[in-house]
């Protein structure tokens, strides 16, 4: 089912997390269809969508989306829609190429706005640390050498900056992109 539009990356936080608020992604693809999207394909259970859509932008149909999901599955996700450009600058600009070949390390947090420059002062003066963070726009990128699951910087994240968003690895990112190009060029 391809056709024309434009490309678009969904990431869901706090789906199918520790067994909780469960959602499988077959429900989730036909979901995505049921709304009138075209080329759906998720990635992994955590909650990531590509999708091709004829209207709207991403404001528009994260409001859509977020409105239908929580009307289907009785919870609500914060949810994230870029498209393949804003991606594929994403990629382009991580400031850590030199840990991008090892997923566990890198990581890209996707905000819901850019952090005011007193937010982000207010995470610097908490990375005391072995990791790094660089925020462009309304993206953090985190380098965290021991990995994620032992930074405790990471788990100071959310709770400092206050800003909304939804974290993927690095392997996670390349993936989307690399879907998001294939459904980009049907």
């Amino acid at each position: 089912m391809s056709g024309a539009g434009k490309v678009f990356i969904t990431l869901f936080s706090g789906i199918n997390v520790g067994g909780n608020r469960i959602v499988k992604m077959a429900e989730l693809r036909s979901f995505f269809e049921d709304l009138g999207f075209a080329d759906v394909a998720t990635y992994v259970q955590s909650g990531n969508a590509v999708f091709r859509a004829k209207k709207g932008d991403a404001a528009a149909l994260t409001k859509q989306i977020e409105a239908a999901f929580e009307k289907k599955w009785g919870f609500h996700s914060r949810i994230m829609v870029r498209d393949l450009g804003w991606f594929e600058q994403l990629v382009s600009e991580n400031p850590y190429p030199e840990a991008a070949a090892d997923h566990t390390k890198l990581h890209a947090y996707v905000l819901e706005r850019e952090p005011t420059a007193d937010e982000a002062a207010r995470l610097a003066e908490k990375c005391t640390g072995p990791e790094s963070f660089e925020i462009k726009g309304d993206v953090l990128y985190l380098h965290a050498p021991n990995g994620l699951g032992k930074s405790v910087f990471a788990g100071l994240i959310p709770r400092t900056l206050k800003v909304p968003g939804t974290a993927r690895n690095w392997r996670s990112v390349l993936a989307l992109l690399e879907m998001a190009g294939q459904a980009g060029g049907k």
